[in-house]
Parts: structure tokens; sequence; C-alpha cells
């Protein structure tokens, strides 16, 4: 005997599943959106992460800065010094995500360099092409990865251009400072001492930077490490915080002096009684830190294990650099 019962209940079941498979098909779509923030529509403006690049660990470091700013902002990296080539990608991969302007944002310890400079001729920031720029251009960038998916004929074009001529954008670009004597770099160096220290009181925290060959651009290195210092001091209970840099590329008798004035450092905190504490900085290890310990053979102190990266405030820094750009430009527009 028909009855309505048997008749809907196949109907019920279809309805049901039917109800279950559109939730979970909405619930991988919204999952999707969170890892891809940017829409299909014109972004206000983009991030190109500038970057040295470096040993496997040391690219990783800066691509997972980027992908932590990318959640909130466009951002694409480029690694190198000052290589067009891989500037012309990251410029071109912006423009594919449909960027209307286009803020750089260099991940480098200091402004106070030739690679800086020559960066800022080929983004367009400066009128005039430093002499390093000849050097670099004839650089192996090659142990930067340039980043995935962009288009061949692109990444071709880009590689044929002349290695020193400014990039091609049809949007505006700005370029921000590098990290400086930034307070947040600040608070990474106090957390690196801070891993090897075990009597604040009796220690001297070294800081030490790779650091420019002028001797112009050193004592404007100098003068950023030494309001880096003076923002350490107050909250840490050390003895005090030094610091210098050792000039690792610089012509003799400079790299010596430079030398000789590090040990001095720590043989002088040895003879006080107190324990020196290397802290690096740098953006991250890959073979200048190695240098660090060989020049100090024979003496008594600790080292950092790791540079500024890994650490998610340089990814807060990135952010805030490039916000405070933006709304520059937006106010001289007005």
């Amino acid at each position: 005997m028909f009855t309505f019962r048997y008749f809907f209940r196949p109907l019920l079941f279809g309805a049901t599943l039917s109800l279950l498979c559109a939730a979970i098909n909405a619930q991988q779509h919204n999952h999707h959106s969170n890892n891809q923030p940017q829409s299909s529509t014109a972004q206000p403006f983009g991030i190109l992460l500038l970057a040295h690049g470096g040993k496997q660990n040391w690219n990783e470091g800066v691509h997972k800065i980027a992908a932590t700013v990318n959640q909130t902002i466009p951002t694409e990296v480029a690694f190198g010094m000052a290589s067009r080539r891989a500037l012309q990608e990251g410029v071109d991969r912006l423009l594919a995500r449909q960027v209307k302007q286009i803020v750089a944002v260099p991940l480098f310890v200091s402004s106070h360099s030739s690679v800086i400079t020559a960066t800022q001729y080929l983004l367009r920031q400066r009128p005039d092409a430093p002499e390093a720029l000849k050097i670099y251009a004839k650089m192996d960038h090659s142990h930067g990865s340039h980043g995935a998916g962009h288009d061949a004929g692109a990444h071709s074009q880009a590689a044929s251009a002349d290695p020193t001529t400014p990039v091609n954008s049809p949007v505006p670009i700005r370029m921000v400072g590098a990290l400086d004597s930034h307070p947040l770099v600040a608070d990474i160096l106090l957390a690196r001492a801070a891993s090897i220290s075990q009597s604040p009181a009796r220690e001297v925290v070294i800081l030490v930077a790779h650091g420019p060959n002028q001797d112009e651009e050193n004592r404007k290195w100098l003068a950023d490490m030494k309001t880096l210092a003076d923002l350490m001091k107050p909250r840490g209970s050390y003895k005090r915080i030094e610091y210098l840099t050792v000039r690792d590329d610089a012509p003799e008798p400079i790299r010596s002096q430079a030398q000789a004035e590090l040990r001095e450092m720590v043989k002088r905190a040895t003879d006080e009684g107190a324990h020196a504490l290397i802290v690096p900085l740098l953006i991250s290890f890959g073979g200048i830190e190695e240098g660090i310990k060989k020049r100090l053979e024979g003496l008594e102190y600790a080292i950092c294990r790791q540079g500024l990266l890994p650490d998610e405030r340089l990814a807060e820094w990135a952010l805030l650099a490039a916000r405070q750009s933006q709304r520059a430009s937006e106010k001289a527009q007005r």
C-alpha cells in the first residue's frame, strides 16, 4: 500500500545531503579566502619586501615575514643586492595583483650603504646612479628565490634588460628606510641578549654589525647603533651596552682596526670581572657570525644563536613602515 511516509523519505534524505554539501563548500571557500586576502579588484598599494638573500634558512625567514604581511597587504619579495632583475620581477608580480601603488620596504640593517642607494636608483627614487651599481650589476644574485608562479615571458624580459637601468612600472613606487634605529629592533636585540644572559648586572652587551666600507657611512651606522643601545639600556639591567661594526669588506688597515676594537671590548669586560655577551646586529646568520667568532678566538664570551630573524616583530615593522608611507602620500595629495 502506497503511503506518503515512504514517498517523502528519499526526498528528505536528498535535501539534507544537499544542504550538508553546500555548508562544506562554503566552509572551504571561506578558508581559501583567508589564505588569499587579496581580491580581484584593484588594491590601494602593495609591498615589495627587499632582502639580501642567502642560504635556504635565510630566505625562508624572509618568506615567512612576507607571508605574514601578505595576510594584510599584497606582498612580494625581491632578493639580491640591487638586482634589477629581481626588482622588476617583484614589481611585475605586484602589478599582476592589480596594486595601484608600490611601497618598497628594505629588510636591511641600515639605510646607509651603496646597496640601498643603488636600489633607490633602480626604483626611480633618485636621479643619479651610484658607482657601485656597476659592481652589483655583475654579481650573481641567484642565491635568492625570485618567487613562484610569475609569467615566464616577463621573467625572460626582466633577465634580458640592462641591469643598470631603472625598473619599469606604470604605477608609482615609493621606498622607505631600512631598519636603522627602529624601537622594534631594540626589542629584538634585548630578547637575543636575554637568551644568553645569566647575570645581567655582571654582563656587558656588545652589539656587533657588519658595517660599510666608507667612513662617513660607518659614522651613520654607529649613530643608529647608539640609539638602539640607548633604547635598550633603561629596559635591561646590564652593566653596560657597547656597539661597533666589524667592516668585513673594508680594506686594510680598517678591517684589522675593527677587529682590534672588538677584542679590546671583550678583554675590558673580562678584566672588570664581567662577561661579554655578543649580540650580532644581522638580519640572519649566514657566515658573518663565524667571522666574529674567529676574531675573538682565545677570549671568553657568549654569542647569540640567531640574528634578527626569525621574529614576527619584523613583519610588524614592515607593515608600520609601509602604512606610514602610504598615509604620508595620501596626505600630500590632499
